[in-house]
């Protein structure tokens, strides 16, 4: 069996060891990979010779070697495009207290293997031999699509509560099913995965949701519980549902935008959209109020919901720029429900365009992935309304600078015609035009000036005549606005 299709960089570096008396297995998720016929150029092994040993094998064979994982039994190695990460045997043992292991380093494939996560993973090729080495049945595991641990999922959890995380994680990634005794340990232990520090969970969070089954690794986090420490505001979403008072599922509604704003990506997982999706109703239960005649409201909840997504997504350690674009998309997503049958002026258009800024293109999918109504003719009727919008959109933009909009009068031109010096007074100038622009359009210099003339009047200002006024400080200045597309 030649699972690595004659590798040379594998085969070169196995003749090396055995050179010197050594043992090297391809394993893990390499194994995996190469399996299901997707062997990339990261490349994981295994092997009995001690770290040191590994290092001066591959000093003057690889382009690169790097040892920052030297104290857990790794050295790393670049070659021919092909990266190589190279572990020592272990047989760790865990204080069940952290996920910190002490590390041991063990005599055996066997040893080493059943100290894995999943059996998927738990498989190594002897690449003197070519043999597959499968103690726990990973190859079978693979072929009928179930997750399950080599050891007692009790056992490993308790190892490592951060493999909880990561079986939801293969569940999206490879659309596994997971083995009942995976779910009954994850869901007796789930208190556990408070152990991990937040940047883990986040990492584990962000693989899940880019994977091929999203809703099923979500669906996994909420059934066992897990999701109540991680991602507590999804369950949540669970609404009790009443004879009196009917409404949507909002949890289930909130999975099947998710699945459809994957089906609306342009070129591969867009982890800001799919974050967006999942979390873009998580306003509605601190919102809902029961109507009289037994109708539900959730108003505002968009503006509850971008606070508790900034708050959550902080929490997971999440980067200050995806913080802002997944609370802006939540913010925004209830806006083209006010576009009715197209009554919204120009002015209104250009707003929307303004404050999506760079995530227009985002918004439109989240908008149109929110549309889940199962009644086919209303569901058409959203769909033909948002194309007109977005044709209003295209065609103004076709007149109109929007992507930039800005005033028609800069910060310095301003302080040129009204006499002022660099302040406060000149942003404020500057923004009103500004929401002028954004009102009316693009302006004629002379109907520009005229405007923050009447401004200035308005403000009590002395108006000097047309052109006289002369600049304080003959400066760039700061206008107060920059390109202030978050307005």
């Amino acid at each position: 069996m030649d699972l690595l299709r004659a590798n040379p960089v594998a085969d070169d570096l196995a003749a090396r060891f055995a050179a010197a008396g050594h043992r090297l297995y391809l394993v893990g998720g390499s194994v995996r990979d190469a399996l299901l016929g997707r062997l990339g150029t990261d490349l994981d092994f295994t092997t009995d010779a001690r770290p040191e040993q590994v290092m001066a094998l591959v000093k003057g064979w690889a382009e690169a070697v790097w040892d920052t994982g030297i104290a857990f039994g790794t050295v790393g190695a670049a070659k021919a495009g092909q990266t190589c990460e190279i572990t020592t045997f272990r047989a760790d043992a865990y204080d069940r207290v952290s996920r910190n292991p002490e590390v041991r380093f063990g005599d055996t494939i066997e040893g080493d293997l059943v100290r894995r996560d999943f059996t998927v993973n738990a498989m190594a090729v002897d690449l003197s031999t070519k043999e597959l080495i499968d103690p726990h049945h990973g190859r079978a595991a693979l072929e009928n699509r179930v997750l399950d641990t080599p050891a007692t999922p009790e056992e490993s959890f308790a190892d490592d509560p951060l493999r909880m995380l990561r079986a939801a994680r293969f569940i999206s990634q490879l659309c596994f099913v997971p083995a009942p005794r995976v779910v009954a340990a994850m869901t007796q232990m789930s208190a556990e995965i408070t152990r991990i520090t937040a940047e883990r969970v986040q990492v584990e969070i962000s693989k899940l949701l880019c994977g091929d089954d999203p809703r099923g690794g979500i669906e996994l986090l909420v059934d066992t519980g897990l999701a109540a420490h991680v991602l507590p505001e999804v369950p949540a979403l669970r609404l009790e549902i009443d004879e009196h008072h009917q409404h949507k599922d909002v949890y289930e509604h909130s999975l099947v935008v998710l699945e459809q704003a994957v089906d609306l990506e342009d070129d591969g997982p867009d982890l800001v959209l799919r974050l967006a999706a999942l979390l873009h109703d998580i306003g509605k239960p601190d919102t809902r109020r029961h109507l009289p005649g037994g109708g539900v409201s959730f108003h505002h909840h968009e503006v509850v919901g971008a606070k508790m997504v900034r708050k959550r997504l902080r929490a997971l350690r999440y980067s200050k720029e995806i913080i802002e674009d997944v609370a802006r998309l939540v913010f925004l997503h209830l806006r083209f429900h006010g576009y009715g049958k197209g009554e919204w002026t120009d002015s209104a258009v250009r707003r929307y365009v303004t404050d999506a800024g760079d995530l227009l293109p985002r918004l439109h999918k989240l908008v149109r992935a929110d549309c889940t109504t199962r009644n086919k003719r209303k569901a058409n009727m959203l769909q033909r309304t948002y194309d007109g919008l977005e044709e209003r959109i295209a065609r103004i933009a076709a007149e109109e600078d929007l992507a930039r909009v800005r005033p028609d009068i800069d910060g310095n031109e301003i302080m040129r015609l009204l006499g002022l010096p660099p302040g406060p007074l000149v942003g404020k100038a500057w923004r009103h035009l500004k929401e002028l622009r954004l009102d009316q359009g693009p302006l004629d210099h002379d109907d520009a000036i005229a405007a923050l003339y009447a401004w200035a009047a308005e403000q009590g200002l002395e108006v000097p005549a047309a052109g006289q006024g002369e600049p304080a400080e003959a400066e760039q200045v700061d206008d107060g606005g920059g390109d202030d597309q978050s307005r």
